[in-house]
Parts: structure tokens; C-alpha cells; sequence
């Protein structure tokens, strides 16, 4: 009964949260967009959801801690001897000051 309850909990906060965040979708969109592009509409309630939905599959956000990807960029980190990690972080170095210049 007890994990009946912290799921319908759970399930509530969930959708309550995804509501929250269309509600401020729309609601920045509507006052930013069309005041920055003059052609550019508003978006209901629904349009806003749609676009946190596309987000979700272009950006894959929403998923906290990393997601997928993170979690096997951190399988491949612990398996790495100390010498390939280092070797990695030199790379990463050489990377990160070519492309300031």
C-alpha cells in the first residue's frame, strides 16, 4: 500500500512539474518572441508543451544527472588506466586552447 502511495505521489509532483513548465514556456515565449521577431506569434498552453516535448528530443535535456550518454562517458572514465586519463587530459587541454585562438 505504502509504494502505491509514493507512486501516485510521485506521479502527481511529475505532472504537476510538466504543467508548471509548459506554463512557463508560454509565458516566456509570449513575452520575449514576438516582441523580438514582429512576425512571430504567441503559443497557447499546448503549443508550449509541444515545444518542451521537441527540446526534449533535439537537446535531450530534462534528465538530471547526465543521462545515458553521461553515465557511458563515466563507464569508459573508470575503466581508463592512469596514463590514458592523462593522455586524455592533455588532449582536452591542446582542444580547449585551440579553440579560443
Amino acid at each position: 500500500m505504502k509504494q502505491k502511495l509514493w507512486f501516485a505521489k510521485k506521479l502527481i509532483m511529475v505532472l504537476l512539474a510538466i504543467a508548471a513548465l509548459g506554463w512557463v514556456v508560454m509565458s516566456l515565449w509570449n513575452w520575449i518572441i514576438p516582441s523580438i521577431f514582429t512576425s512571430a506569434q504567441t503559443i497557447d498552453y499546448f503549443r508550449a508543451l509541444g515545444l518542451l516535448v521537441l527540446s526534449r528530443i533535439l537537446f535531450g535535456g530534462f534528465h538530471g544527472r547526465g543521462g545515458w550518454h553521461h553515465h557511458k562517458h563515466m563507464q569508459r572514465w573508470q575503466h581508463m588506466t592512469d596514463e590514458e586519463k592523462e593522455k586524455f587530459k592533455q588532449g582536452m587541454m591542446g582542444f580547449h586552447h585551440r579553440s579560443k585562438e
